[in-house]
């Protein structure tokens, strides 16, 4: 594509401190170093074998991001085997952050915007973490394992350090510790009846984002209803993951073989048609929740304080009121162009139209093959956030028609296809709540 020198300094981020970095340089190929400084997971050299040839690094560890070859389908055809069949994926990289203790409903519930008082053992919730000024710190899924213990498998931030930091100076009595427990994540239609197989017919009551005990070989396991894809799926969380990592995997792999079970990399491609956001891509540090479609996080029923929450309702009332304290809002888009099939190497721009400078930027594109064309999630002025905004979008020219020319883009509706669970904003909508509890 055409570059232009001054499109990061066109678009507006005045109430960030660290804009995002929106020039674009494309993927120059480079490899990846492996070295000691970042961690292999106990599941690393298993996904190799299974034919991993791209990664990157997320909470220091390396992160399995593609096992099939473009020339053989690419990441389409991982899509393919989730929509249809059961998949395997190896996401130890969301390391759970354990907090145990007489406290630990105290301090989960300081920490949180969400109520976490309302959720019992062996059940679980996506949480909102956020510091003083109502930015969003980490957005994991909270697991209550026990009445006094908690695990947070989070997404790429360092959420154990602001624990241990928040706890310094309040003195909770709780225990703050990354345990060695590696999840893998099994998705996909046929994902309850493999899991059936493999640990029994129990299985199948456990409700979404609910929790059971099993052994897998005679490893101890959770097994939770949740994942990143939209689909049927399920988290097995193996205790003492450095010694258990063989049996695990490879008791998954040898049950799925009836299921025609693949191992493939977190599907990105499924989760943005789901709506589900991915921390450091489509939020960060700097982003509040009423700006990325995470509104509904903050709860007004929550009477205990917790962290942010003076900010987040001011926040709140701001929006309300028709001015909200951010210039960009994070949207839904529908784009022309050829199908993108493959990961963005950087925030692509929109705006108005082809004669203006962009006013925003792509977080996170892709092709949906049941909508028959190209879907992103995009931070654009809040003036353009309305549902049936007309824009363009500059992309590189391999995806254009015509090359040097945007493509059109139009706001729409997240998420862009059903999923299977219902998410926790599309519950609250039609209970007539814009929050949850």
């Amino acid at each position: 594509m055409t570059h232009n020198v001054n499109f990061q300094q066109s678009i507006d981020q005045s109430e960030r401190r660290v804009p995002v970095n929106l020039r674009q340089s494309g993927d120059p190929g480079i490899q990846l170093l492996l070295s000691n400084r970042v961690r292999k997971s106990p599941y690393w050299h298993l996904s190799v074998e299974a034919g991993c040839w791209k990664a990157t690094v997320y909470n220091r560890m390396y992160h399995p991001r593609a096992y099939v070859r473009p020339e053989d389908g690419g990441a389409m055809e991982e899509y393919r085997a989730l929509v249809n069949d059961v998949t395997l994926w190896n996401v130890a990289v969301e390391r759970p952050i354990r907090v145990k203790g007489p406290e630990a409903e105290a301090f989960c519930n300081y920490v949180c915007t969400r109520d976490v008082t309302r959720v019992p053992s062996m059940m679980g919730r996506y949480v909102v973490l956020c510091d003083e000024h109502g930015r969003v710190l980490n957005d994991p899924v909270m697991l209550r394992v026990a009445e006094d213990e908690f695990w947070f498998t989070i997404s790429d931030s360092d959420l154990a350090y602001w624990f241990r930091g928040v706890n310094h100076g309040m003195r909770f009595d709780v225990e703050i510790d990354e345990i060695d427990v590696s999840p893998l994540q099994v998705q996909g239609p046929k994902s309850e009846d493999l899991l059936a197989d493999l640990v029994g017919e129990a299985v199948r009551e456990v409700p979404y984002y609910g929790l059971m005990a099993a052994r897998i070989e005679g490893v101890d396991v959770f097994i939770s209803q949740t994942g990143f894809s939209g689909e049927k799926g399920y988290e097995v969380y193996a205790h003492d993951s450095t010694l258990n990592a063989e049996t695990v995997w490879n008791a998954i792999l040898d049950v799925g073989e009836q299921y025609n079970l693949m191992v493939i990399a977190p599907a990105h491609h499924r989760r943005i048609a789901a709506g589900i956001l991915s921390y450091g891509q489509d939020l960060d540090h700097e982003t509040n929740p009423f700006q990325c479609n995470l509104g509904h996080m903050v709860p007004k029923a929550k009477e205990a304080d917790y962290i942010g929450k003076e900010a987040l309702e001011r926040t709140r009332e701001l929006v309300k009121a028709g001015r909200p304290p951010f210039s960009h809002q994070l949207v839904g888009l529908k784009l022309d162009g050829k199908p993108i099939e493959d990961y963005a190497p950087d925030f692509w721009l929109v705006g108005p139209d082809a004669g203006s400078e962009p006013n925003g930027w792509i977080t996170s594109p892709w092709y949906s093959p049941e909508l028959g064309t190209n879907i992103a999630m995009a931070y654009v002025p809040v003036s353009s956030a309305e549902l049936g905004t007309e824009l363009v979008a500059w992309l590189p020219d391999e995806f254009l028609d015509i090359p040097g020319q945007p493509v059109a883009a139009t706001v729409c509706e997240m998420p862009f296809r059903e999923s299977v669970n219902p998410s926790s904003r599309e519950r609250a909508k039609a209970a007539g709540r814009d929050y949850a509890y």
